[in-house]
């Protein structure tokens, strides 16, 4: 029978040892943080000059408008002190019961304390009003540009998302609830997910979003066989093995982006594009860009043209044998890929047959969920860190991608990990998010001033290897695949300029869901599916609304019309050939190159 001091002398020995765990993690915690390399401070807020326009905005508003100031005031102050008034009489009243709580769903407050309990409930009602008020202000600040106004907009909704009550411990339900349940196990345990992040990370804070134990290159997630055919400074080129006795006799290129890591689109069986073409009877090439550090820094826009794609097409010809190859091009690579086939046209050269994009941007002038870090101030701030680095490093790419939707790929992990001490789930998809790649800085900055900012490829024309390029100049047979949902390649700008092009032969679609589960949107699934219209001369919002929707994945009515653009059947090809010999299995080892920056 257990007795009261024996429980006492458990609970002391479990809270000396958490308490040397802690010390322990404090030290390596300060080790972390002491080989910070910082980022600048302009990548983490926009000018002060935004916040003074806005200020300056808001009182010389008060001064010709006092009485919708006093407006703004008086209702927030009437609702904070009503608010407190009703939180007082039904406790006075019903004793230790929460006020009735009608706000809007929010999964963040699901735990039931947040509507029954008086404390909890009161700051989050609390938090509510706060935030109510602050988009009101910033909702009635006039004289701002519109892409001012945008930017202020999207940091307010940054400070809103930041204090919201769930993040941090005392008024956190949820994770006082398993302190306590755990006695305090699940504290110590999250400062132990904190460390190992902020390590993993350069001394950056950084929260990982899957369990990267659960994954291994080339076993679970990238694990179509294929060989490494060709390799040069830039890309390792992978030929797959056959999955059929026979294939068309032109070849199809995949090039993804190099912001992220290509086996996105083979991540598991029963979801990967790349082996679901090569059942459908393709010879496929996919090429894996190298992870640059600071050595690679001086690629450009231009190598990834010339020694990237170009050179991708020319050794696939070779070891093939055919004078022509289809090509595909995802997000950034599909930008590129616009570029490299306007370059063909003014060379004459016609290797590639026909191009397919997935969610590819062209014309810039809406810039959509990026206009906050598009202006001036932070493209500065990225130019002084690549200047310094040779690199954008990937920490700044993840960071800067993960605060578009903070909630979810921020402040609700970093909850659950830090705060409660949990393990990441064994999640593919985001093993892939976190495996984030650098940028070469002379590549960047090119394209963000040249592309992003200036939006010179569809208006001016783009100076590159010697030649003027311009959209219109992309003349060959092309399909767009965009995606409902998407908030990094919006399909309405997608829309827009692929409609520029001058191409006779043109297919455009939309599938539901966004910029990734949209694109890796298995037949098997039955899950999303996609709008089809053959009018191209009309608007975006035209287009949609005399569109089709189709069930099912978009995947199967791309391959019938690629089919048709890949020649005879032949025998299928083993990977390599002479001079082609496999360098190594797929999926390679640029994929899993550390750099060094």
């Amino acid at each position: 029978m257990t007795t009261t001091d024996d429980v006492a002398g458990e609970n002391l020995d479990k809270m000396k040892a958490n308490l040397a765990r802690v010390e322990a993690l404090t030290e390596r915690l300060m080790g972390a943080l002491g080989a910070r390399k910082p980022v600048n401070p302009s990548l983490s807020a926009p000018n002060p000059e935004l916040f003074q326009s806005a200020a300056v905005n808001y009182w010389a508003e008060m001064v010709e408008n006092p009485q919708r100031l006093y407006e703004h005031q008086l209702s927030y102050w009437g609702k904070s002190v009503g608010h407190f008034v009703e939180a007082q009489k039904a406790f006075v009243e019903g004793g230790f019961k929460a006020p009735e709580d009608s706000g809007a769903a929010d999964k963040r407050f699901s735990n039931p304390l947040w509507q029954t309990n008086p404390y909890f409930n009161f700051v989050k009602q609390q938090y509510m009003i706060n935030a109510e008020a602050i988009r009101t202000a910033v909702e009635d600040v006039d004289d701002l540009e519109p892409k001012d106004k945008r930017r202020l907009k999207f940091f307010s909704d940054q400070i809103i998302d930041m204090l919201a009550p769930t993040n941090f411990l005392g008024t956190n339900p949820d994770a006082l609830e398993r302190a306590v349940q755990t006695d305090g196990e699940s504290l110590v345990q999250g400062l132990e997910n904190l460390v190992a992040d902020i390590e993993s990370n350069g001394g950056e804070m950084l929260v990982r979003l899957a369990d990267e134990s659960a994954f291994e290159l080339g076993r679970n997630v990238g694990a179509s066989e294929g060989k490494v055919v060709f390799r040069n400074d830039i890309l390792e080129l992978i030929q797959y093995a056959p999955r059929t006795e026979e294939v068309h006799a032109t070849p199809l290129i995949i090039f993804p982006p190099w912001i992220n890591k290509f086996y996105i689109l083979d991540l598991k069986a029963e979801n990967s594009l790349i082996k679901w073409i090569t059942e459908q009877g393709y010879t496929l090439f996919v090429v894996s860009w190298r992870n640059p550090g600071a050595a690679e820094g001086r690629f450009g826009m231009s190598d990834y043209v010339e020694s990237g794609m170009l050179e991708a097409v020319r050794v696939a010809k070779e070891i093939t044998g055919e004078k022509q190859v289809n090509a595909v091009g995802y997000c950034i690579a599909g930008t590129t890929l616009h570029m490299t086939l306007a370059y063909m046209k003014a060379k004459g050269d016609k290797s590639i047959k026909s191009a397919t994009f997935f969610t590819a941007l062209t014309d810039f002038s809406e810039q959509g969920e990026f206009t906050p870090f598009l202006q001036d101030d932070f493209v500065d701030g990225i130019e002084e860190e690549v200047n310094k680095y040779g690199v954008l490093r990937s920490v700044i790419m993840s960071r800067t991608m993960s605060f578009l939707r903070s909630n979810d790929l921020v402040y609700g992990p970093a909850i659950k990990s830090y705060m409660m001490g949990e393990t990441p789930p064994a999640f593919d998809l985001l093993f892939w998010n976190g495996d984030s790649t650098n940028l070469p800085g002379t590549m960047v900055m090119e394209y963000l001033r040249g592309l992003c900012q200036k939006n010179e490829f569809v208006t001016t024309g783009y100076e590159m290897l010697g030649e003027k390029l311009h959209i219109k100049n992309v003349t060959i047979p092309l399909f767009s695949v965009t995606c409902e949902t998407d908030h990094i390649a919006a399909w309405k700008d997608c829309y827009r300029g692929f409609t520029q092009t001058g191409a006779k032969d043109r297919t455009f679609l939309v599938s539901q869901s966004g910029h990734i589960a949209g694109v890796v949107n298995p037949p098997s699934k039955k899950k999303y599916g996609h709008y089809t219209n053959t009018d191209l001369s009309q608007d975006a919002e035209g287009w949609m609304a005399g569109a089709t929707f189709n069930e099912g994945s978009w995947w199967p009515r791309w391959e019938g019309w690629l089919s048709k653009r890949s020649g005879k059947m032949v025998p299928a090809r083993t990977p390599g050939g002479a001079g082609y010999e496999a360098l190594c299995d797929a999926p390679g080892t640029y994929v899993t190159l550390k750099p060094v920056v």
